[in-house]
């Protein structure tokens, strides 16, 4: 058997070159892939969106103290209707996508919009949520970073993000609706949680989802297909009413609570300690 000749060596060890070659790109594209992730693999497209809804009459019995980002504190002027929490893009599976971008929330995108945001979708905390990208970061930014990025291919940017979770609250009045069914706020008052689901069901015709604490609701959450119209929330495989209300979390009859109207003395107080400083 004869020796190859070293044009044909030469020619072997090019190919071995370029097949190194192309498997580094290969390597390097992935690395792209997993760092634009996050460090995850990349998350795949939502199912639907779930509003989710706070009834702050029940979130604010939790304030500790008073700061002027806590809307709990306003007093006379803090919320008495159901106020947004955030739009989530789901799976059908019950999980979600969170965190699919590294676009870190920048509030002048939405400035023109903040006089709406303040009253409709303010923080009922004085804590400060995380960020996706570390550190401590404001409701909104949250709730842009963890569940907006994963909008797409529906919702592309900060602001269509939360001007659409404006209208869609907006068109889907869960406070009126309530209100015009006799299910107003109360602290004396229980009201059967079946009444509640079909005074939804019969204005949008489709099934919401309960969260309760302690016997009151704390939060409500209507879902839609991505053309934003309305869907049950029931999915997977549990029976459609534990679902509904979030696995057994209400009761057969629940509260709406009215908000105390004391945080505006708190927050009198926290102001003219800042001020004193």
């Amino acid at each position: 058997m004869s020796l190859p000749s070293f044009s044909s060596l030469l020619l072997l060890s090019l190919v071995m070159a370029m097949v190194a070659f192309v498997s580094s790109i290969q390597d390097f594209d992935l690395d792209l892939d997993l760092d634009l992730e996050g460090g995850r693999h990349k998350q795949r497209e939502f199912d639907y969106f779930a509003l989710a809804l706070q009834w702050p009459g029940t979130f604010c019995q939790r304030t500790q103290h008073c700061c002027s980002s806590n809307a709990c504190c306003r007093g006379s002027n803090a919320p008495t209707t159901f106020t947004i929490h955030g739009l989530w893009p789901d799976y059908n599976d019950g999980t979600w996508p969170a965190c699919c971008t590294k676009s870190n929330f920048d509030p002048k995108e939405i400035s023109t919009l903040n006089d709406a945001l303040e009253q409709y979708w303010p923080s009922l905390s004085c804590s400060k949520p995380s960020s996706c990208h570390g550190g401590k970061g404001s409701f909104w930014g949250h709730e842009w970073e963890k569940h907006g990025t994963c909008s797409s291919p529906v919702v592309w940017n900060e602001y269509d993000y939360f001007l659409t979770t404006l209208n869609v609250y907006f068109k889907y009045n869960v406070t009126k609706v309530l209100n015009e069914a006799g299910y107003v706020p109360s602290n004396s008052e229980k009201y059967p949680i079946g009444g509640i689901i079909s005074a939804i069901e019969n204005a949008f015709h489709a099934s919401p989802q309960i969260v309760c604490s302690k016997g009151a609701v704390e939060e409500l959450r209507l879902c839609f297909y991505k053309d934003f119209k309305p869907r049950d929330c029931a999915v997977g495989p549990d029976i459609k009413i534990d679902m509904v209300t979030s696995k057994g979390s209400c009761p057969q009859y629940v509260s709406l609570p009215e908000l105390a109207s004391s945080g505006r003395d708190e927050l009198q107080s926290w102001v003219a300690d800042e001020v004193a400083l």
